[in-house]
Order: structure tokens, then C-alpha cells, then sequence
């Protein structure tokens, strides 16, 4: 008896503690007809944001953006949690299922570890990681049956970026500005190259990161002093993949009036103008896919991986309006696009040493 009112009183505590750092963002009070797993209340579905959290205009909105669309489509209410550093995620988390929540969301390679952890602590909760990434040593962590894994394949829609910027660079040099130097990373950085090389073999790729912590990917002065090098060593067209440290690429650019490149969301809006595209990675609809059928009572774990051909990836593409992309250009990349769907350009995740 002791024993039980000791881990109540512990559990109790870590709520209270971690409770100011939730926030009632929307809910919805009536359900639409079959749209949750319950017909007696809505379904509730917790996000714990990235490094960066909301309003970085990329990953942490457009995971936003996907649980929104459940909340006016599905009729489920939703809670979202801004954390801090280290434990606040964990902390989070553990928030969400312990009060409850049916599905968590953890946004970011950040959260393998702890959503791990929390997914076996709460076998009777559901979630789901943007972009899961728990190795061991023995290698890739499988998730357990009540977590899912979306992944994607940045490095294909990278290639057509790449492919891009290559045939809007009369200099013949272009660059890339990288957040955290790390695989996830690596992987827009490797695609990005080959899909240079596949339209211009001559072309010259100038390639920085913002450091080695998660800092990288919220430092927009450090964005803008990496591309302004890289614009001075005459690139003409510079692929961010660094959160909102890209920004400061993006101000780099319209000071030079030279071009760059959006990632993970159409970031037009941050630049107007000086955006050549924006490589798109579908967070909203992985996250909207995966509120879905949980609501349909069909949630499956594991691992589910978003490609070209799955279209988790592609890039923006709003012609002639914003006079960016000639029609030549855009042939070519549509061609290459098929031949990777098609098997016959294999993309690689790896930077070539």
C-alpha cells in the first residue's frame, strides 16, 4: 500500500512539474461521425516540437500544420508543447501520455531516444517520431509495435533541388549551408550533389554546417556568415537545410540579390523574389496521415519511409508567376525525377569522401 501511494505521489509531481510548458492551442468539442477511435469523446493528440519550436516557417510548422488539418478534418482536439533542453522532452512526453493523450507526436531525430523510452513505459498509448533515428550496437533500434517511425527520403527530393540550382548558376558554383553536422543532414548534402552532378558535371559544390549541437539549427547569424562566404566564392544559388539558422541565409541573399533555397516547407514568404524553390518534405501529411488511421482504428508501428514516389518529397514549383524556373530547367528535372522513381538513378545518402 505504501509502495502504490509513492508512485502515485511520484507521478503527480512529474505532471505538475512539466505541466506549465503544455498549452491548450485547439480543440475541437463536437466529432464528426467515425472520425475518432472512441464514439464517446474526440481523439486527443499531444506534438512536442523540435528544436526551433513553431514559427521557424520549415519542419516545426509544417508538423503543425498536419495535426491542424486533423483538428478541422477529423474533429480531434490537440495539445502542443514547446520545450527547452535535454530532459524537457522526455519531460513532455511523459506528460502527454500520462494524462492520457491517445497519440504523441515527439518532431525531430532529437526525440529517438526518449520516445523510445516513453513508447515502452506506456505500451497502452500510441506514437509517432518525424524523422526516428535510434541506433545501438547492433545498429537501427525497430520500434515497438506502439510507435511509428516516419522517414523520409531527403536526399531524393535534394537530387532535384540540386539538378536546379546547377542549371540557374552561370559562375558554375553553388552551395549548401547545413545545420547540425550529422547522417540527417548528410543526406540533403549528398543528394543535393549528385543531383548538381547530373546536369552539370563541371559545377563546383561549396558546402558549411552551423556546428555540432542542436544550437546549428536555430542560429540565423551563423546561417548568414556561412552563405556570405559562399556567395563571395561566386555560388550563385545556396540550398539551406539548417531550421530557422536558413534564414540568415535567406537575408544573406537578398542582401547579395543572389538566389537560394528553400527547405522542408515553401519558404517563398521569407524571402520573395531570391527563393529559386524550396525542396518539400511532407511532415503534415505523414503526421495527418498517421492521426488518420488511428482514428480509423488501423494505427500500425514500425517504420514508414516517404520518397518521390510516395510523394513525401518533391520541390515548389509555381510557374510563370514567380519566374524562377525556366521550362527547360523544370523538363529536365521532371525527366530525372521519373528515372529516380523508376530505379534507374539510385540516390545516395552519403557524402562521397
Amino acid at each position: 500500500m505504501r509502495l502504490a501511494f509513492v508512485t502515485v505521489a511520484l507521478l503527480a509531481l512529474n505532471v505538475v512539474l512539466a505541466w506549465p510548458k503544455a498549452a491548450s492551442v485547439s480543440s475541437t468539442p463536437s466529432v464528426s461521425s467515425g472520425a475518432t477511435a472512441s464514439t464517446t469523446r474526440p481523439l486527443r493528440v499531444g506534438l512536442v516540437f523540435d528544436v526551433g519550436g513553431r514559427g521557424d516557417k520549415s519542419f516545426n510548422d509544417a508538423a503543425f500544420n498536419g495535426v491542424d488539418r486533423a483538428v478541422r478534418e477529423l474533429g480531434v482536439q490537440a495539445e502542443y508543447i514547446e520545450p527547452g533542453e535535454g530532459t524537457d522532452r522526455e519531460s513532455g512526453l511523459r506528460l502527454l501520455a500520462a494524462r492520457g493523450f491517445d497519440l504523441i507526436l515527439g518532431v525531430g531525430f532529437v526525440f529517438s531516444d526518449d520516445i523510445l523510452l516513453v513508447a515502452r513505459d506506456y505500451p497502452d498509448r500510441h506514437f509517432a517520431c518525424v524523422d526516428y533515428s535510434k541506433f545501438d550496437e547492433n545498429g537501427f533500434v525497430t520500434p515497438p509495435g506502439n510507435l511509428v517511425a516516419l522517414k523520409f527520403r531527403e536526399e531524393e527530393g535534394s537530387f532535384l533541388v540540386g539538378a536546379l540550382a546547377a542549371q540557374a548558376s552561370p559562375h558554375r558554383v553553388v552551395g549548401f549551408v547545413g545545420g547540425m553536422d550529422i547522417p540527417l543532414i548528410h543526406k540533403f548534402e549528398a543528394g543535393y550533389r549528385q543531383g548538381v552532378a547530373a546536369v552539370c558535371p563541371e559545377c563546383r559544390v561549396l558546402a558549411g554546417y552551423a556546428g555540432t549541437s542542436s544550437d546549428a539549427f536555430k542560429n540565423p547569424t551563423k546561417g548568414k556568415e556561412l552563405a556570405l562566404a559562399q556567395y563571395a566564392a561566386d555560388a550563385d544559388v545556396i540550398f539551406q537545410a539548417a531550421g530557422s539558422t536558413g534564414l540568415g541565409v535567406f537575408e544573406a541573399a537578398r542582401e547579395r540579390g543572389l538566389r537560394a533555397i528553400g527547405v522542408d516547407s515553401d519558404q517563398w514568404d521569407e524571402a520573395p523574389g531570391y527563393l529559386l524553390t524550396s525542396m518539400t518534405k511532407q511532415v503534415d501529411v505523414s503526421v495527418f496521415q498517421v492521426i488518420a488511421s488511428l482514428s480509423r482504428g488501423a494505427f500500425t508501428g514500425g517504420v514508414r519511409v516517404f520518397g518521390l514516389k510516395e510523394g513525401g518529397v518533391s520541390y515548389v514549383y509555381d510557374e510563370p508567376r514567380r519566374g524562377m524556373i525556366t521550362p527547360a530547367a523544370r523538363a529536365r528535372v521532371e525527366a530525372l525525377r521519373q528515372d529516380i522513381i523508376d530505379g534507374r538513378i539510385t540516390v545516395k545518402t552519403e557524402r562521397s569522401p
